[in-house]
């Protein structure tokens, strides 16, 4: 198997036949620090497997800038608005590193469903793991205190702190850059 297909077999789960057809529609691709996949906006879907770097998740407000997530290798990133309902992105997704991913574009997405017949549990796996994600993410925000976050956050992906701007990683915990520089002196004291 190749890099890609151990990647698509872990996530999806499907079969070794199926990860060989999935994986032919994913193209090599690199960003450069700052390049954008995915601009809020734009009807431009798809769906990315970081292989390197790392990608912000973002939306600009009217009062501030929100980082919704980090992504990292290993990990897939898209909007899925734009991808799955071919609606507007809700969401900007910014290289925050030099990157290389694998990218399937919406158009080859919707073919995949005639490729591998299996590709409708397929998908409800995958995005059922998305929403356990968001889930964890929600119950964190709604029973966590803003250390509690930070330290389960630290200690999940401290790697990031060293690699990506605070201030993403405060607005993603939900906290001004105040309370986690506060937080941090506290917890590096």
């Amino acid at each position: 198997m190749t890099e890609l297909e151990v990647y698509i077999s872990s996530y999806f789960g499907a079969p070794t036949d199926a990860v060989g057809k999935l994986s032919t529609l994913f193209v090599e691709e690199e960003l450069k620090r700052d390049d954008i996949h995915t601009r809020t906006g734009s009807y431009h879907g798809r769906l990315s497997f970081v292989r390197s770097g790392y990608l912000r998740i973002y939306k600009q407000t009217e009062l501030k800038e929100v980082t919704q997530w980090i992504s990292s290798p290993g990990e897939f990133t898209a909007d899925l608005n734009a991808i799955m309902f071919n609606q507007p992105a809700r969401w900007t997704i910014q290289a925050l590193t030099d990157c290389q991913l694998y990218t399937i574009h919406q158009e080859d997405y919707k073919k995949i469903g005639t490729l591998i017949p299996e590709w409708t549990n397929l998908e409800r796996l995958f995005l059922g793991k998305c929403f356990i994600t968001l889930e964890e993410r929600v119950f964190s925000f709604l029973s966590l205190t803003a250390e509690e976050r930070y330290k389960l956050f630290f200690e999940e992906r401290k790697e990031l702190f060293n690699l990506v701007s605070l201030q993403y990683i405060a607005s993603m915990l939900g906290m001004t850059p105040e309370t986690f520089s506060r937080i941090r002196k506290k917890m590096s004291s």
